[in-house]
């Protein structure tokens, strides 16, 4: 069976991505296209989670990389990680490594948004995440997370395989993975009642589910179609990913 890129597999069971390279299903497009609505050009961002920018960088779709791309769109976007590989991100304005144990290195309501992409299903105490994002964003500020359902295949498939075995299942599904962008999972709040246990008493929040594009297909034709028929036939709230915004009350 041959194998396709991403970008030929897409093109061919999602024919709607022949004209701007992205489908109807694309969890990116949706995710950063909602947090450009909400930004303004004197908006200050934090990118919580923001990594080396890999995201960003690797991204092979033009529109969807200048989308994911807030610096210079807006007046100041700030990064944090766990990871001093933050430091070396060209997509931030500044960065800071913290220490997840503690708060985070910020005021009181320094930001009028937040964001989080494939970030939530790290985290080991969301009690503080939560604290921390709501302390940080300011009142009417925005929180925003992409991450996987708790319930939806990718997060059970995840927690089966467990994070040992994470690397090299992931070398071979997609090659084009780094070893080091690879972190342990432990989806503590990854379903929309987590999202709202934690956030509820200090945001107005919705948290949907989607399907996305097939990620995990080998490059396989066959694979890549047998994940849109699950996607089809997947109820909603089992979707694999979940779209999380959130409005902290003023």
């Amino acid at each position: 069976m041959a194998k396709e890129t991403p970008a030929d597999l897409r093109q061919h069971f999602s024919p709607e991505s022949r004209f701007g390279g992205f489908s109807e299903a694309d969890a990116m497009i949706e995710f950063y296209g909602r947090i450009a609505a909400l930004v303004e050009p004197t908006s200050r961002i934090l990118d919580y989670g923001a990594g080396r920018g890999a995201q960003i960088a690797e991204d092979a779709l033009p529109y969807r990389r200048a989308l994911k791309t807030l610096k210079g769109r807006v007046a100041h976007v700030e990064g944090c990680d766990i990871d001093p590989e933050v430091m070396k991100n060209p997509y931030l304005d500044a960065a800071k490594v913290f220490d997840p144990t503690k708060p985070l290195p910020y005021d009181d309501d320094s930001f009028d948004l937040v964001y989080s992409n494939w970030v939530f299903e790290h985290v080991a105490n969301p009690d503080m995440v939560a604290r921390e994002l709501l302390r940080v964003v300011k009142p009417g500020g925005y929180i925003c997370a992409l991450t996987p359902n708790r319930w939806g295949y990718i997060a059970v498939a995840s927690r089966l395989v467990g994070n040992r075995n994470h690397v090299p299942l992931l070398r071979r599904i997609q090659p084009n993975r780094k070893e080091f962008d690879v972190f342990p999972t432990l989806y503590r709040l990854n379903t929309p009642n987590m999202v709202k246990r934690h956030f509820g008493h200090a945001a107005d929040i919705v948290v949907y589910a989607v399907s996305g594009d097939p990620a995990y297909h080998f490059q396989r034709p066959t694979i890549y179609k047998l994940f849109q028929w699950i996607h089809r036939l997947t109820p909603k709230r089992l979707q694999p990913l979940l779209l999380i915004f959130a409005r902290k009350q003023p």
